[in-house]
Parts: C-alpha cells; sequence; structure tokens
C-alpha cells in the first residue's frame, strides 16, 4: 500500500495551573479559535472544542507523524504565551503541567462532541478533579490523589 491511511482521533483534556480559575467567559471564544489554529498550523484538526473556568476539553483528529504529546504540548506552550500576551491576566496564567487523552472511535465521536458542549451545565454538578476521576475510572486508571496536583 503505498498510502497512509490514518484517522486518530483522541478526546483530550488539560487545566489550569493550581486548577485556576482564570478561562473567563470572554476569553473563552477567542481562546477556543487560537487552538484550533495551533493544531491547523501542525496539519491536525479540532472537531469541537469547549472549556470552562479551569480547563478545556478537546476533541481532536491528530496526523501519525506527531505523538498526542508533542500535539498537547505546543498547544498548550503556544496558547500559555498568547494568552499571556492577549489578556494579560491579572494572576498570569499557565497550563498544568499534566494532560488526559482517550482514543475515540468514529462512531463515538457524536457522543463526545456532545459532551464536550455540554461543560458549563455539567460542572454545575460536578468538579474537574471529580469528572477526571471518572474518566480515569472508566478507562481503567489507577490514580491517587498525587495525579490531580502541579
Amino acid at each position: 500500500m503505498g498510502h497512509t491511511y490514518s484517522n486518530n482521533l483522541y478526546h483530550i483534556i488539560f487545566g489550569t495551573k493550581d486548577r485556576v480559575k482564570i478561562l473567563a467567559d470572554r476569553y473563552r471564544e477567542e481562546t477556543h479559535k487560537y487552538l484550533c489554529g495551533v493544531a491547523r498550523s501542525l496539519d491536525c484538526a479540532v472537531l469541537d472544542v469547549n472549556s470552562v473556568e479551569d480547563h478545556v476539553h478537546m476533541l481532536v483528529k491528530i496526523k501519525p507523524s506527531i505523538t498526542v504529546s508533542e500535539f498537547v504540548g505546543k498547544i498548550k506552550a503556544n496558547s500559555s504565551r498568547w494568552l499571556k500576551k492577549q489578556f494579560s491576566p491579572p494572576t498570569g496564567f499557565q497550563w498544568q503541567s499534566g494532560f488526559s487523552s482517550f482514543t475515540v472511535s468514529e462512531s463515538g465521536v457524536d457522543d463526545v462532541k456532545a459532551y464536550i458542549r455540554s461543560q458549563a451545565q455539567h460542572h454545575r454538578t460536578i468538579t474537574f478533579e471529580e469528572e477526571l476521576n471518572v474518566f480515569l475510572e472508566k478507562h481503567g486508571f489507577a490514580y491517587g490523589p498525587e495525579h490531580f496536583s502541579d
């Protein structure tokens, strides 16, 4: 076969350092657009993105020549610099050092998009840590409180 075919879909989640609630509504739309632009510059695609004050969810298609870690590292580094410059948050800005990523099948894309789009409603009743615990348990990860500190 002379061609490479891939459909590498990931649900990626990362938060602000120390869960600082800094991603205010006034930053959100522009931040999402910027994240999509960084992904495009990496020849990858954001299928959906949403955030609340302390974390981001992205459904992305990543080309096979870049690792998920490289993708997230570039997304976070570029957007962190941009957020500081664009909005000059009074407390500064940093993303957490880690991230979570979960593979998504093509048949699950619509469900993941619906989940990502419902973040504001979802987080009226559940914290980021509680949400992440559910994801980690669902995907068979052993974890402890140390996994939630930066």
